[in-house]
């Protein structure tokens, strides 16, 4: 005889495929909806092991707050926004500050909505929108400009942000940065200590702030120890690969060719090591390589290639935590972070 669904059996199907709400967990923890919405907003007078109580119930049937509803009630969104330019020359840029944001995130109320970025665009527009319509509580994005109009636009609007790159402003801001000035400076120190004389570098795009920074670095490098350089103007860290590889196999066959080369990322390395191989030229013979590495590729693949790492995933989440301390109020002359280069050398005589 088939089965017949009962009152009982339909309201409880009904209830277990109803999105659990605050009412959900004070019935199963017996307490009152307030005293649950009071937990789970971590109020300090509610004692913490009703509290965990609570958060573990929470949890166990999968509830999640309304955002609109707290949206009304706080002004706030409990969202993060980024504006992420892909950087392909960076091997998992965008992935590894992901990552490391949802780690600084992680425990947190906030979401990530991400927004794609442009290299030629400022994308002041997407940050208005963003404003404007109080899509999020803090606003990150990359690839900085000395006098980026992203910046002023949020210092303007007093709406927390954080960059990932440094500007210019006198007001200060909050940002964590990877130290380009120390990259370049000391792979040039290390490629004069191997007995190479003339060096060369592939900048990012001019208006980049830290193509400022890796310029100064390697200059400063240069001038100290009164060697020869050449920066190319054909080609910059945006270029693709193929331009880039054609740029160094034509450098190697005309007249003092550099013997070597600074490149700021792991795709512009290879490119330029093949470029070079096809002129007939070797590693570690006719010249030697600094490269700035975010993965193991290079290590992996071409172990003869000495690296300064950047810690990516380290970067993420330094963003993310200096974000919702800038939300929380604090001043922003506080937030800022200049991450080191991580050299990974031999001794100058290998």
């Amino acid at each position: 005889m088939p089965k017949t669904d009962t009152p009982t059996s339909q309201e409880g199907r009904r209830r277990k495929s109803a999105k659990p709400t605050l009412r959900t967990i004070a019935e199963l923890t017996g307490l009152a909806v307030t005293t649950v919405s009071r937990a789970l907003a971590d109020d300090p007078l509610i004692n913490i092991d009703t509290r965990r109580r609570i958060h573990q119930a929470a949890a166990e049937v999968g509830y999640m707050p309304d955002r609109a509803a707290q949206r009304l009630k706080t002004g706030r969104t409990n969202v993060v926004g980024v504006l992420l330019d892909p950087h392909e020359e960076i091997l998992g840029f965008g992935t590894s500050l992901m990552l490391g944001l949802t780690q600084a995130l992680a425990g947190t109320p906030y979401h990530l909505i991400v927004m794609p970025s442009f290299v030629k665009s400022s994308n002041a527009e997407a940050v208005d929108y963003i404003i404007r319509n109080n899509l999020a509580d803090g606003l990150i994005f990359t690839r900085t400009e000395p006098l980026d109009p992203r910046v002023r636009l949020l210092i303007e609007k007093d709406f927390p942000f954080v960059t990932h790159g440094r500007s210019e402003f006198s007001t200060p801001h909050p940002y964590v940065d990877f130290d380009s000035f120390a990259f370049a400076y000391e792979a040039a120190r290390r490629l004069l200590a191997k007995g190479r004389s003339r060096l060369t570098i592939i900048l990012p795009s001019r208006n980049l702030t830290f193509s400022q920074h890796m310029r100064h670095g390697f200059m400063t490098a240069i001038r100290e120890a009164g060697a020869s350089f050449e920066i190319p103007e054909d080609i910059d860290l945006d270029s693709p690969a193929g331009a880039i590889r054609n740029h160094f196999r034509e450098r190697a066959g005309l007249s003092d060719p550099p013997d070597g080369l600074i490149c700021p990322g792991e795709v512009s390395a290879l490119a330029a090591l093949a470029g070079l191989g096809e002129a007939g030229l070797t590693l570690g013979r006719e010249f030697d390589m600094v490269a700035k590495q975010t993965s193991r590729l290079l290590s992996d693949i071409q172990p003869g290639i000495e690296t300064i790492y950047e810690d990516l995933t380290a970067a993420g989440e330094q963003l993310g935590k200096l974000l919702l301390r800038r939300i929380g109020g604090e001043a922003a002359e506080t937030l800022q972070i200049l991450q080191p280069p991580q050299p990974s050398f031999g001794t100058a005589a290998d």
